[in-house]
């Protein structure tokens, strides 16, 4: 039995399909474990003071992740890794030696800083927390988080290996390691150290993501080892690289901040509900868009390393399609289902009815962008496997400050127009609860991805490759389908309210999951009287074998 594990985790994974789907299946097992994380704190807490004060330190850590973190990315190392590989193990040992040496100092360096500095730097933030009986452990729990960011670091150091390599299950399993170390830190950590116990139950979930990866990385005689003996040569060519995809993460976290920061001043349960609604939108956005990225970088940056300009522009286009394929059809059931949706995760304990329309309302709103959000994780993975870190800067700066300008404007025309406020409330059916001002911050962070995907679209087929790309056909089936799924969910929603008792869990459960059925049953068949070609390769995929040992070197479509 050991033995089939160990060999399942070092299975190679060739072919776009085949890598995307089983990233699709273990993110869907990890956004799984996202959920009940997500319904366990809902459960407990509610939208109230003290999961916001979680949430906004969780928010710090991540921010220091993304900021220092990113120095050892996945985008950015593996195409250098590739290299590394390509000339021997031993250029391969000297180039992870230094990098895991100059990231470990820099963390030290920077998490030191602003844990020393939390009491100064956490008011600022988060203004509205501050006074509330809990600035203890919001300064405690800021500090204890900033080791996650050292930790899940070095894990992608080592995931970036593993991805070389095509070690795929490996890759897929750490994020659900994590999120099963966060409920395991809600169920007893809280219960005995209480706030502080969540911030124990990451730090868990971060020691977990990385030691699955450890064994494999020994058996390759690759596991980092302290040196001052640096490659400078490298690190100066990975800084390079590197910094301004630092600069383009942290930015977009900038904007998060912000929109954090500004929910902390609305009503308390703010943060909660805005990001209960994000984490939401983000199954999808990791299931699709992130999976097919990921998928497909390694392949990218190999072709465009070999200069294959013409297989680049084909595997990229295929990867597009099917997130357009994928993205309508599921924008258009969360925006259908949302209440149904936020009701059976999160509606239980002390999460309460008005905390599921306020949260539904949001996640409505940020459906909205899943597909603009989605094609953006493509074409950065695409400048990047290009070697160009640069214009996602460029882009990224624009779209992020349009985030926060459209917070602020947004939030003037809330409180001071009242026929934008009555719409905005009336679109959503929440006129008659309080701290509806929150929809702001969700709105603003559409209207931003919007911006970033047209920016992206321009800067691609301008700059990198100037063609045309063939997805005429896969945006209108899936457009048309999405709108006769969509119609076809909300009536059957109407005919299932009035058969189940909608007070209940499993009556609300099954108006929905009933709904979603019909909905993507006559989908399906419209899709397949479309003869539509995703749908058509799809099935064909999954009629063969999608897993093949393989040679890292030598198969074209790896991943």
């Amino acid at each position: 039995m050991v033995r089939r594990i160990l060999s399942l985790l070092t299975t190679d994974v060739s072919g776009v399909h085949g890598a995307a789907y089983l990233l699709a299946l273990s993110t869907f097992s990890s956004q799984l474990l996202a959920l009940v994380r997500d319904r366990l704190l809902a459960h407990t807490f509610g939208a109230g003071t003290k999961l916001d004060i979680y949430y906004a330190a969780f928010r710090v850590q991540d921010f220091i992740f993304f900021f220092v973190a990113s120095l050892v990315s996945l985008a950015v190392l593996i195409p250098i890794l590739v290299e590394k590989i390509e000339q021997g193990k031993e250029e391969t040992k000297k180039f992870v030696n230094s990098v895991f040496s100059v990231f470990f100092m820099a963390m030290v360096v920077f998490g030191g800083v602003t844990a020393f500095f939390a009491p100064d730097i956490v008011p600022f933030l988060f203004p509205g927390l501050i006074g509330k009986g809990f600035d203890g452990d919001l300064f405690f729990l800021t500090r204890l988080l900033l080791l996650s960011p050292l930790i899940l670091g070095l894990s992608n150091l080592l995931g970036s290996i593993t991805q070389v390599y095509r070690k795929f299950f490996i890759y897929a399993l750490s994020p659900v390691l994590y999120n099963l170390g966060i409920i395991i830190g809600i169920i007893f950590f809280y219960p005995l150290y209480g706030l502080k116990g969540l911030g124990f139950g990451v730090i868990v979930g971060a020691l977990l993501h990385l030691f699955i990866q450890v064994p494999f990385i020994f058996s390759q005689g690759l596991f980092p080892r302290f040196t001052f003996d640096f490659d400078f040569h490298d690190l100066k060519r990975l800084i390079f690289l590197s910094l301004p995809r630092t600069l383009t993460l942290s930015l977009n976290n900038i904007a998060m901040l912000v929109l954090v920061g500004l929910a902390s001043l609305m009503e308390p349960g703010s943060i909660s509900v805005l990001n209960f609604s994000f984490n939401l939108q983000s199954v999808p956005v990791a299931i699709i868009g992130a999976s097919y990225s990921v998928a497909a970088f390694p392949t990218l940056a190999r072709h465009f390393l070999r200069k294959e300009e013409k297989k680049f522009t084909e595997h990229f286009t295929t990867a597009l399609k099917h997130i357009i394929f994928w993205s309508f059809p599921i924008l258009t059931l969360l925006i259908v289902l949302r209440a149904q949706i936020v009701r059976v995760i999160l509606g239980s304990g002390a999460f309460s009815w008005n905390d599921t329309r306020l949260t539904a309302a949001c996640l409505a709103l940020f459906a909205c962008s899943i597909i603009a959000q989605n094609i953006s994780l493509l074409f950065i993975r695409a400048f990047y496997a290009a070697g160009d870190t640069r214009k996602p800067l460029i882009i990224s700066v624009i779209s992020s400050v349009s985030i926060v300008l459209s917070a602020y404007i947004g939030m003037t025309l809330f409180s001071g127009n009242e026929l934008f406020r009555n719409f905005l409330q009336s679109l959503f059916r929440v006129e008659d609860i309080t701290g509806t001002n929150v929809l702001i911050l969700a709105l603003s962070y559409s209207i931003g991805s919007f911006i970033n995907l047209g920016l992206f679209w321009i800067f691609f087929r301008r700059y990198l490759f100037r063609f045309s790309i063939p997805i005429g056909n896969t945006a209108i089936h899936s457009f048309a389908t999405s709108v006769f799924m969509g119609f076809l969910t909300y009536e059957s929603l109407q005919y299932f309210g009035s058969i189940f008792n909608l007070d209940t869990f499993l009556g609300i459960f099954f108006q929905g999951f009933l709904s979603a059925i019909i909905g993507i049953g006559f989908g399906f068949l419209m899709l397949f009287i479309l003869k539509n070609e995703e749908l058509i390769e799809i099935l064909g995929a999954l009629k063969t074998r999608v897993f093949r040992k393989t040679e890292v070197i030598q198969t074209e479509e790896a991943l």
